[in-house]
């Protein structure tokens, strides 16, 4: 990799979920640098396939309607994630027309610049994991943007989203070993396409094992200064919003599968993700023999059958306002 071509274009923090990219987004946050919002922005895709939609963005009611839509998506990241600016859609309107931002892109990089800006940082980023799938779209809007994409062993990324399998729709070991093979085979590829310098991937545990180390070859791939800062972001008052970063890292945060998991479950995991665990230089402890076609079926149609039932029965969350807790 030839650091000195490293762009200074946006960095993307991308992953399967629970794979430690929150983590890296506090880190990178306390860079002197570089701004990110505390939180998942999740509007870029939904804009990619409806840009044309908007009409002439050089007319501020139009303008008006896409921040309307980023607000209705992401209410709370726009309120209470971003640090640097005041969510205000009709004065934010007025002030992309008047810098001339007359497409969806420009819109959404006028609102990180403003924040950037309002945090005394030159650079804006984001943490969005499931852009994962969909790198090639945000290097189209964005040609010298740094994508960062983190994998974490998927048998530890399972257990971690079983403790909220309800945000995640996943409800079994199978179907939890498809989305992560998914999430980091798409990446991965993806990354194959990308230009030297604009696409890194790290290990989770590479970077518990040794913070500095690998903050420091992030700043190296991303071309900027190294600073101890980087490692002192609970200092920053803002890690407070995700509780577990309060809590000292620890390195044997690892490996948690091999114990908390049932010989079943492993036996489950593998045979549906081996050829990616090997792939990233995670050792399998079983056969890995593909599963019988019945019990496939049966993982996914037991999903879909949990998936359902929660959308039918369990609660349902309340939209967000600026009067809800934060």
């Amino acid at each position: 990799m030839n650091m000195q071509r490293a762009p200074k274009g946006p960095v993307f923090i991308v992953g399967a979920p629970r794979s430690g990219t929150t983590l890296l987004q506090y880190m990178l946050r306390s860079h002197p640098a570089l701004s990110l919002p505390t939180g998942e922005s999740h509007f870029f895709i939904p804009l990619y396939r409806h840009a044309s939609q908007f009409g002439d963005l050089s007319l501020p009611e139009n303008v008006e309607q896409v921040l309307n839509v980023m607000e209705a998506q992401s209410a709370e990241f726009l309120h209470t994630d971003m640090h640097g600016l005041k969510f205000n859609v009709e004065n934010l309107a007025r002030d992309f027309v008047a810098e001339g931002r007359q497409s969806v892109r420009d819109i959404i990089s006028g609102l990180f610049e403003k924040n950037a800006a309002g945090e005394g940082k030159p650079r804006w980023c984001d943490k969005t994991p499931y852009y994962v799938m969909h790198i090639p779209k945000l290097l189209e809007w964005w040609p010298d943007a740094q994508i960062i994409h983190i994998v974490r062993d998927g048998r530890d990324v399972a257990l971690s989203m079983f403790a909220r399998r309800h945000d995640f729709r996943v409800y079994n070991t199978y179907l939890a070993a498809k989305q992560w093979e998914q999430y980091v085979d798409n990446g991965h590829m993806s990354g194959q396409q990308v230009p030297e310098g604009q696409y890194m991937e790290l290990r989770y545990e590479d970077m518990i094992s040794d913070q500095k180390a690998a903050l420091q070859k992030i700043c190296g791939f991303l071309g900027e200064a190294y600073s101890d800062d980087l490692l002192e972001y609970k200092k920053s008052g803002t890690a407070g919003k995700t509780p577990l970063l309060q809590k000292p890292i620890q390195k044997d945060n690892q490996d948690k599968w091999k114990c908390e998991m049932t010989p079943w479950q492993i036996r489950v995991f593998e045979s549906a993700a081996a050829a990616t665990l090997k792939n990233f230089g995670y050792t399998l402890t079983t056969s890995a023999h593909r599963l019988p076609l019945v019990l496939r079926v049966y993982y996914r149609w037991q999903n879909a059958l949990s998936t359902a039932w929660y959308r039918k029965f369990g609660p349902k969350k309340k939209p967000w306002s600026p009067h809800s807790p934060s």
